[in-house]
């Protein structure tokens, strides 16, 4: 499964979006199980001042001093959940998103080792979970969200996985992944207002 993802995302063309927003990066962290590959998301403090208390990928803002968004998708994992960027291989790219509080965000997927060791941050991190690729394969969307931007309205999935919500731009991003990488029709869809 692995080596179709590496091979799914080398053909895919990321949509890149021509905004003057700040930037930032996010890392999709696939568990290398060979048996049930998985997704790790964080569940972010309650105490942050933007996405408190949501579920979202390892990532951030964009530092002055980060060489790439690659880079700073790498830099913002290893502060968030203690994974070095020497364990994970990136795979590829999907296409940039803008959140709700303007924000241009650049998902990364990468490959990390079955026994990578995660420490959550826990100025920034209330927890960390691990969900199956195939939850989401197996599964339909709990329920839908609407969610606007400029002349469209986008119907968003929403997860629920275990005690965890999976809503918002981290449902956009997991969308796309498995459209990309299991040819899964769109879960996200767009209508003119």
């Amino acid at each position: 499964m692995l080596i179709d993802i590496r091979d799914k995302l080398k053909g895919s063309s990321p949509r890149d979006l021509n905004y003057s927003f700040p930037h930032a990066a996010v890392l999709l962290p696939i568990v290398n199980n060979p048996r049930e590959p998985e997704l790790i998301f964080t569940l972010r403090s309650p105490h942050l001042g933007t996405h408190s208390g949501q579920v979202a990928f390892p990532g951030g803002k964009q530092d002055e001093t980060d060489l790439s968004l690659m880079h700073t998708a790498l830099r913002e994992t290893e502060e968030e959940v203690g994974i070095s960027p020497r364990d994970v291989q990136v795979a590829g790219r999907l296409s940039q998103v803008v959140s709700k509080h303007g924000i241009v965000v650049t998902p990364y997927v990468g490959v990390v080792p079955v026994d990578v060791q995660l420490v959550p941050n826990e100025a920034e991190i209330a927890s960390i979970f691990n969900v199956p690729i195939s939850f989401f394969l197996e599964n339909q969307p709990h329920g839908y969200d609407c969610l606007s931007f400029e002349q469209c309205v986008y119907h968003v999935p929403r997860f629920n996985y275990e005690d965890y919500l999976i809503w918002g731009l981290s449902a956009v991003i997991l969308s796309e992944f498995l459209n990309v990488v299991f040819e899964i029709d769109s879960l996200v869809k767009v209508e003119k207002k």
